[in-house]
């Protein structure tokens, strides 16, 4: 982990790999601070079908009625949220709201007897949390994710990094992604402790002012040292129903990555790109397109490539979120986290590459 000022200057190919073998000592995890004790009063029972009466706390100064409601029901249908909005039978400070209706520290918010679904048994299982903690300060959190885990869950996941955040720190009074990473990279992830750090960074990623960069690993002997890739994205439905991206002149979205040659050996390179812009898919889509697929990218990879990899014990895809400069929303300061290697990723490159 480290925090400096962002470099102007582009960082030399030799020591980038030198920061790369660093990177790829595993250090010890860092143990999580202290969890906060929750700002948020109960004045009437908070579980059952019965009302509820919550007092807003100052992390939630802002935030829209429906959101809050979504986030504090878990489980309960969106229909059946804005029904009880619309009914006026959610009240704040007394008076009906709208969805739309911003909150106050302090409001006193009234929610009708809901019967919110079960708890899953994830719950029950562990507070653990597995990802390594690379920096945190009173309003930001930087991990490590690991590969194979979605951000969030749905679609058919149980849970995802940030349910195992709010499990590890079942008292902290705010916890929500900054950002998002596929299910299989790993690296730097950003998520928010406080409100005004959630809508800061919002702001940071919408401006386009961070630094976001990644190792992917390529088939293929890559060129040029640094190049501009600005190719369209858009999204298609395969026959089977699998949603993907491809690049489109027609419909699809502006979308910029730069990619600065770092290594290049027989049949193979090592890559940093630079996010531009954040489309999904963004580096796997561009980097297919160019005829460099990535390492066991089982989406937009190359097939007969990847079944040679996992037979030589490769079995994951070589995308990395290797770092992170932002502009802190509330210090100003400007910040730089760093995600170490995983030692998969390392052991293919430095070690037995195929």
């Amino acid at each position: 982990m480290s925090v400096a000022p962002a470099k102007a200057a582009a960082t030399d190919n030799r020591q980038i790999i030198r920061q790369m073998k660093d990177l790829a000592r595993i250090s010890a995890p860092i143990s999580g601070a202290t969890p906060r004790s929750s700002s948020a009063a109960d004045v009437g029972a908070a579980s059952g079908a019965q009302v509820r009466h919550l007092r807003v706390p100052d992390a939630y100064a802002g935030q829209r009625v429906d959101n809050y409601l979504i986030r504090e029901l878990r489980g309960v249908p969106k229909t059946h949220i804005y029904r009880i909005v619309r009914s006026g039978e959610v009240r704040v400070n007394g008076g009906r709201v709208k969805a739309e209706t911003k909150l106050a520290a302090g409001d006193e918010l009234r929610i009708p007897p809901v019967r919110v679904a079960a708890e899953p048994e994830f719950k029950q299982l562990t507070g653990d949390f597995p990802h390594d903690i690379v920096w945190e300060d009173e309003h930001l959190i930087a991990i490590n994710k690991l590969a194979g885990i979605a951000v969030h869950g749905g679609s058919g996941i149980s849970f995802g990094v940030i349910e195992q955040l709010r499990m590890a720190r079942p008292n902290a009074p705010l916890l929500e992604l900054v950002h998002r990473l596929d299910r299989d990279t790993s690296g730097v992830l950003l998520i928010a402790k406080t409100r005004a750090a959630l809508v800061g960074m919002h702001e940071t990623l919408r401006d386009k002012s961070g630094d976001k960069r990644y190792f992917a690993a390529v088939k293929g002997e890559w060129v040029n040292d640094r190049q501009h890739v600005k190719l369209p994205l858009a999204k298609f439905t395969r026959p089977d129903g699998e949603r993907r991206l491809e690049v489109n002149d027609k419909e699809g979205q502006f979308a910029h990555t730069i990619f600065n040659l770092v290594e290049r050996r027989r049949d193979m390179s090592l890559l940093e790109a630079e996010l531009k812009t954040g489309r999904t898919h963004q580096i796997r889509v561009h980097l297919q397109h160019c005829g460099f697929p990535i390492a066991g990218d089982d989406k937009y990879g190359d097939a007969a490539w990847n079944k040679t990899l996992r037979a030589a014990g490769f079995k994951r895809m070589f995308l990395h979120a290797k770092s992170f400069t932002f502009e802190h929303p509330v210090t100003g300061e400007t910040i730089t986290v760093e995600a170490p290697l995983p030692r998969e990723l390392a052991a293919f490159w430095y070690g037995a590459a195929v």
